[in-house]
């Protein structure tokens, strides 16, 4: 059975030095850490890579961060996957639980996360199975 988990989160992004494989121009690295609130209480930390596009309004984002804390009142870790898009203004953005990340009291997790912004706030929404607990 799938269930939903919503909050908020605040997110600390810090870009990286220029270097030959990201010049800071067209190719970006940043660093990630999140403070999760809601139904996920927790923090992650993690890394995105960028890539601008001369069209204005065009870019893209990959991004891992494992997550560490609590959900449904169960404690561990997992790692999510980031790929999002924009053409011309229009983004999309898809957010996974990498299979078989899940730690401690959530192993075997899977799912997906929305995430919702706007002014000055940061929403989730995690759709997500566990396993029975033991």
């Amino acid at each position: 059975m799938t269930s939903r988990a919503t909050g908020t989160f605040e997110v600390k992004v810090l870009p990286q030095p220029a270097d030959a494989y990201a010049d800071g121009a067209t190719l970006g690295r940043l660093t990630l850490d999140k403070t999760f609130a809601g139904d996920l209480q927790g923090t992650s930390a993690g890394q995105m890579l960028t890539g601008l596009s001369p069209v204005e309004g065009s870019a893209g984002y990959v991004a891992i961060e494992r997550f560490t804390g609590t959900l449904a009142g169960r404690r561990g870790t997992f790692i999510m996957q980031h790929l999002g898009t924009m053409q011309r203004g229009t983004p999309s953005l898809s957010v996974s639980v990498i299979p078989d990340s899940g730690s401690d009291a959530l192993t075997g997790i899977a799912g997906t996360m929305t995430i919702v912004v706007s002014p000055g706030r940061h929403e989730y929404i995690l759709e997500y199975t566990l396993p029975t607990a033991p």
